[in-house]
């Protein structure tokens, strides 16, 4: 098996960037997901409730963003002051983080319709994924709850086999925004990895992902009027365990280890759970 894609998302919930390598650290991927935005009173804004997020390309830089439209509209930002702070929520969490200058959020909230504030999560700001899960302190940026998310190809094969099989367009990876993407022949072969290696670096696999509406979004436009995965995971992923209710596809994933990994790195199982994941049965 190798790494056949990886992905960042600099700016939780839009689009994502491929690379060729990365470097990896005890928060992920560098760079993912570090900037977010967020509603007047903090509260962090996603695909969600704002499908249109979808068309915004966020373009780190040497101590500047890049935000960009399909339409050629674009606004270079420095990276904000440290001392220009507010708590914002990302799940259940409340995290201290750095607010960008009036100009860029009012721009932004132009482009996109909404009162938003665009926030970094910079050097100050501190959050830890759950213990019960990846164990005690793992930091995590503004991604949902871990660090790393990783898919296979054999999975998305399978996924698609059971919606062509139902009349159902297929779908491609990016629904399901992965940060690494395992070319693996198995549907689902990853319910039973414990950990992985690439290049050196281990990731345990924590906790399946439990997956939402954004996955039946484009992530190109955002738009909810084409193929949905959902119908095909209801038929096949069904979780059977409470703790992680809901259909499943690719696991949340902590790296204990830091380096730099590539598309084409061998990808070794080092450690499996033999008895998978519960899944409910038709």
């Amino acid at each position: 098996m190798q790494v056949s894609e990886l992905h960042v998302y600099p700016l939780k919930s839009a689009r994502g960037i491929a690379l060729t390598s990365s470097m990896v650290d005890a928060e992920g991927l560098v760079g993912d997901r570090r900037m977010m935005v967020v509603d007047a009173s903090g509260h962090f804004v996603t695909q969600r409730e704002l499908p249109a997020l979808a068309i915004l390309t966020v373009v780190p830089g040497a101590g500047k963003v890049q935000l960009l439209l399909d339409d050629g509209r674009s606004v270079t930002t420095p990276l904000p002051d440290p001392d220009r702070r507010m708590d914002v929520a990302v799940w259940g969490a409340i995290v201290s983080a750095a607010v960008c200058d009036e100009a860029t959020n009012a721009t932004l909230s132009g482009w996109l319709g909404r009162d938003l504030k665009l926030v970094h999560f910079d050097a100050r700001a501190r959050r830890t994924a759950s213990a019960d899960w990846a164990g005690p302190g793992t930091p995590v940026t503004f991604a949902d709850g871990y660090q790393v998310l990783i898919t296979t190809t054999g999975s998305l094969a399978g996924l698609n086999a059971d919606m062509q099989a139902h009349g159902e367009a297929a779908v491609g990876m990016d629904r399901f925004r992965p940060n690494i993407v395992v070319d693996c022949d198995e549907p689902w072969a990853d319910d039973r990895w414990q950990a992985i290696s690439i290049n050196g670096i281990r990731f345990d696999f924590v906790k399946p992902c439990a997956r939402c509406i954004m996955t039946t979004q484009d992530q190109r436009t955002g738009s909810r009027d084409m193929a949905s995965p959902m119908p095909a995971m209801g038929r096949l992923r069904m979780s059977a365990d409470r703790r992680v209710p809901g259909p499943l596809f690719g696991w949340n994933a902590t790296p204990r280890d830091r380096g730099q990994i590539a598309v084409g790195d061998v990808v070794t199982v080092i450690s499996e759970r033999p008895e998978g994941w519960a899944i409910k049965r038709r």
